[in-house]
């Protein structure tokens, strides 16, 4: 796939620290998708955060990855402010349990069928049981929770056939990150849906995990909440992303060297 599609045409792209990040909106991603669903495209959009940007920093396969989806969307605040400090005055934060809240809606009104891959079984339960009473008449083709092990290439095979099968269009990924995004980028092509990845939607909208105040989303504390909730996961991540996201970017704007 190319690395600049019809979508990011559209859009003002900025490289944060060498991953191309679109100054995107819910609408257009709404639009789009949809589009492109009932289209039967394959399609990869993703949703950046530090945590994912210092990963593809650190590793270069990742990196590509990333830029070879469609959309990266500016999930968290920090890359909003990244994008306007670029130049992109008009970004704003396109959230992945939101875009994932936006979209079923619509899915729903325009018959577009949907999938949810990844997660424990417990989580994709509550999940779909409150998407059903949410959105009655939402087609809900696909669910499936895969092991946490890597699919032996017949195991792989396997689940790609029913994916197809199901004919689902829209499919929420959920296997964390960097996960999930090697994951789709390896099945676009191969599954004709359009492919979100979307990490701890998941959880959120199951219940099982709390959200952030939305005060703190918008003023770039989410981490901190989080890291309160789950500190021996997250401690770790924080400690080593965070302070080097904000020294390489200011190294970016001052000397514009993203690596």
């Amino acid at each position: 796939m190319s690395t600049t599609t019809q979508l990011q045409e559209l859009l003002p792209i900025r490289s944060v620290l060498g991953v191309n990040v679109a100054a995107s909106s819910y609408a257009e991603i709404v639009q789009k998708s949809l589009r492109w669903a009932e289209e039967r495209q394959s399609r990869a959009l993703f949703f950046g955060n530090v945590h994912m940007i210092m990963e593809a920093y650190d590793n270069p396969c990742y990196r590509r990855v990333l830029n070879a989806a469609d959309v990266v969307n500016p999930d968290g605040m920090p890359l909003v402010w990244a994008l306007r400090a670029l130049g992109a005055s008009g970004a704003q934060r396109v959230y992945g349990p939101d875009t994932t809240e936006a979209l079923l809606p619509a899915a729903e009104e325009a018959d577009v069928s949907v999938g949810f891959f990844g997660g424990s079984q417990t989580v994709l339960d509550a999940l779909v049981s409150t998407v059903r009473l949410r959105h009655p008449n939402l087609r809900i083709v696909f669910v499936e929770s895969p092991p946490f092990r890597a699919l032996t290439p017949e195991e792989d095979a396997a689940t790609v056939k029913r994916m197809i099968a199901s004919e689902v269009r829209l499919l929420f990924v959920g296997l964390g990150c960097p996960k999930q995004e090697m994951w789709i980028m390896d099945h676009v092509g191969r599954v004709p849906a359009v492919m979100f990845a979307v990490g701890a939607a998941f959880d959120f909208l199951a219940g099982a995990k709390p959200q952030a105040p939305r005060w703190m989303m918008s003023s770039g504390l989410e981490w901190v909440f989080r890291l309160v909730c789950e500190p021996r996961r997250l401690a770790k991540r924080y400690l080593k992303h965070n302070s080097r996201f904000v020294a390489y970017f200011l190294r970016q704007l001052a000397f514009g060297r993203t690596g």
